[in-house]
């Protein structure tokens, strides 16, 4: 599967410079609402140890490339426009805004710690952060509530007593866009010990639930923007320390910083590669240059990078607990055009060599007679959970 990453934040946060430092496209770039109108389409990268110099062979990656031992994996960034307070009820973009939020498997959510830009995204001094991080959540909690309201009325208008009907079952069908089963949807009821009886539960009861399913279906990860500042660190210290917070996961980030190496390495300023937590200066530079940069490598030396690339690496592989895996076997490591180790997928947490066989093809998964582990050549069979960096063969009839 192609996995899409969600990049949300209000109006002049520092979102597109966000998507453009992961990205480098093109995407305008300004301190004023809507600057990205249309939701824009990236391809961003995670890193993965890469597994061909353990077999001795250096790999050929046909996606993404790798770079002294790090394979850089390709997934897809997504530019969210139209965040601003009432986007649940149509104000600014927000129909579109949610939609288009909505196809995102996990979000990323650029909030200004500097506290430079107010709640509509204009320009002011001190502004807390807890309210740009409170009003997207309640956001996303006041659109699941409504979906989830429609569930309990289609529930209650079809029950007349037949006890063979499950509420988990109506809600898990009127908010199957959130990729939820019932199953699933019975588990955070339980979680909540809200009982099965909807007549039962009240306007809070309700909203607990939205955001219980929110939370479970768009797991969210904070880029704490514009940590370079002084007002920014001191927010971090602040708010990464209030309990109120815990739930949510916090990346130091500074995407001006990102961009500023990446196109300095671009020109062979830097010597820099994305996630690297310090560069090294390889030309001559001016004297304001080198201020510049020795200000840029306080900065990822304190914070372990410029949390760019670390924020979307959090969001997919500890968020939602993707794993790696190399299709290994004979033509993995060197086909007919000498190639080695061409692919590496990003998969669901908990996918098995089935899964993998049919991720890669319908006709290898209906095949599929066993794996054999590359590393120890061991047989393994179709129910066999991997692992993260699994090398894996796939015996099959097709």
């Amino acid at each position: 599967m192609s996995y899409k990453i969600g990049l949300v934040g209000k109006p002049s946060v520092g979102k597109s410079t966000f998507f453009n430092a992961a990205t480098m496209n093109d995407v305008p770039e300004g301190a004023y609402p809507f600057t990205t109108i249309d939701p824009s389409v990236g391809e961003a990268y995670v890193r993965v140890d890469c597994a061909a110099p353990e077999f001795d062979e250096s790999c050929t990656p046909d996606t993404g490339y790798c770079q002294q031992g790090t394979r850089y994996v390709p997934t897809k960034l997504v530019d969210v426009a139209g965040l601003v307070p009432g986007a649940h009820e149509g104000r600014g973009l927000g129909n579109q805004f949610l939609t288009d939020l909505n196809e995102a498997d996990v979000l990323v959510h650029v909030v200004d710690f500097s506290g430079t830009t107010d709640i509509e995204g204009e320009n002011t001094e001190g502004h807390d952060p807890r309210e740009d991080i409170d009003f997207l959540e309640n956001e996303l909690d006041q659109w699941y509530v409504g979906i989830l309201d429609k569930g309990i009325e289609k529930f209650q208008n079809r029950y007349q007593g037949q006890d063979e009907l499950a509420i988990e079952v109506e809600l898990a069908e009127q908010m199957s866009a959130f990729g939820i089963n019932k199953d699933e949807v019975k588990k955070l009821i339980l979680r909540l010990d809200l009982g099965f009886e909807p007549e039962e539960w009240d306007a809070q009861d309700r909203e607990d639930l939205a955001r219980e399913i929110r939370k479970y279906t768009k797991p969210m990860v904070i880029a704490a923007n514009k940590m370079d500042t002084p007002a920014a660190q001191a927010n971090w210290e602040e708010i990464t320390t209030d309990p109120d917070y815990e739930h949510l996961t916090f990346v130091a980030a500074s995407a001006h910083a990102e961009k500023a190496l990446k196109n300095a390495a671009e020109q062979d300023i830097v010597d820099y590669h994305a996630g690297d937590e310090d560069f090294d200066i390889v030309a001559d530079v001016s004297e304001e240059q080198e201020q510049g940069l020795e200000q840029i490598r306080e900065f990822v030396t304190e914070y372990g990078g410029t949390g760019v690339q670390q924020a979307i690496e959090t969001a997919l592989f500890d968020e939602l607990g993707v794993i790696a895996v190399f299709p290994g076997g004979a033509e993995a490591m060197g086909d007919e055009q000498g190639r080695v180790m061409r692919d590496c997928f990003l998969l669901p947490e908990g996918s098995t060599t089935s899964d993998f066989a049919y991720h890669l093809h319908s006709d290898i998964g209906d095949g599929l007679l066993h794996g054999l582990n590359c590393r120890t050549k061991r047989q393994i069979g179709g129910d066999t959970e991997l692992d993260h960096r699994e090398v894996v063969e796939l015996v099959t009839t097709s």
